[in-house]
């Protein structure tokens, strides 16, 4: 019989937090009712180290990597805990008056925008270090993170704490190749970031365009793979050109119909709106006719462009 395969994270976030010191329990003025009939159920009694905490008593961790909660996702979890109760508790470690979030901080946003006073909780002892890989892990495991939120934290761990890549990479579980490869991310452009962040860009194109050693000639060609929607492969073509043209981006064909000088004001729209909804725009024009085309990823990515627009769904 073959063995089990390893879990991609080693110990997992479970494995690492039950190695944690247990804190000791909250005063019991920290006990408080859920209030209403949505209450998440309580932590079993006399287990050490669990109570529940008021959530104003809670701020989130500094060193948290994850930088948006959609708020689709945030509502779903706030309804699955309004008619389920909450299945998880969060983790917590004192810091003076207050409780810093290690784990579970789209739990305690949705106990917040539920209006409910107190939320279980596991207060351990954990050092800055623990509690920022902590959370990372956390974050990892449940896949919540994009790929430059990734890169974010890990590049916390090391800055904030002294680790090299090795260390870091041991802290989370993860290789040390996988940690540089995200690291590398980090050296694009804040816009080239947004377009990783928002999927218009995938790490595969982000790695091509990374051998483009100009910053300003690697955007142009991000944001033209992104108007073309170009394969990792196709763009690898594009940068190969670009190379071999002395640097100057390859000249994308005229548009039927629209002159050079028009062919150009079209694609500076089509960048700017790209960059202002977060989606591939392009525009098809002619001098008495024309359309705009706006490509999304689903519902949720629909719902999202019709918010920006200001058009109720």
């Amino acid at each position: 019989m073959s063995a089990a395969p390893k879990s991609r994270l080693g110990r997992g976030l479970g494995g690492l937090i039950a190695a944690a010191k247990t804190a000791p329990q909250p005063h019991a003025d920290a006990q408080l009712d859920h209030g209403g009939p949505h209450a998440a159920p309580v932590p079993p009694a006399g287990a050490p180290g669990y109570a529940e905490i008021a959530v104003t008593a809670i701020e989130p961790s500094p060193y948290q990597a994850r930088r948006e909660i959609p708020p689709d996702q945030l509502n779903e979890l706030a309804e699955s805990i309004r008619s389920e109760g909450l299945l998880q508790p969060i983790v917590v470690r004192k810091v003076g008056e207050k409780f810093q979030l290690i784990a579970g901080e789209r739990r305690w946003r949705a106990f917040q925008q539920l209006s409910l006073k107190a939320i279980p909780a596991r207060v351990v002892e954990a050092s800055n270090a623990s509690s920022a890989a902590l959370g990372l892990i956390e974050n990892l495991q449940r896949e919540g993170l994009n790929p430059i939120e990734e890169a974010h934290g890990y590049a916390s761990l090391i800055r904030d704490f002294d680790l090299t890549q090795e260390t870091a990479a041991e802290r989370v579980g993860r290789n040390r190749a996988t940690v540089a490869n995200a690291l590398r991310l980090l050296q694009l452009d804040a816009e080239l970031q947004g377009f990783v962040a928002k999927s218009l860009l995938s790490v595969g194109h982000a790695k091509v365009l990374l051998g483009v050693e100009d910053e300003a000639q690697r955007t142009v060609l991000g944001r033209r793979v992104i108007e073309q929607g170009l394969s990792v492969r196709a763009t690898e073509k594009l940068t190969l050109a670009a190379k071999a043209s002395g640097g100057g981006v390859p000249a994308k064909r005229a548009k039927r119909g629209v002159g050079a000088k028009d062919s150009a004001a079209v694609e500076a729209i089509e960048k700017k709106l790209t960059s202002h909804l977060g989606a591939r725009v392009g525009i098809v024009h002619t001098p008495k006719r024309g359309r705009i085309v706006i490509e999304y990823r689903g519902n949720d990515d629909l719902q999202r462009l019709l918010e920006k627009l200001g058009i109720e769904a």
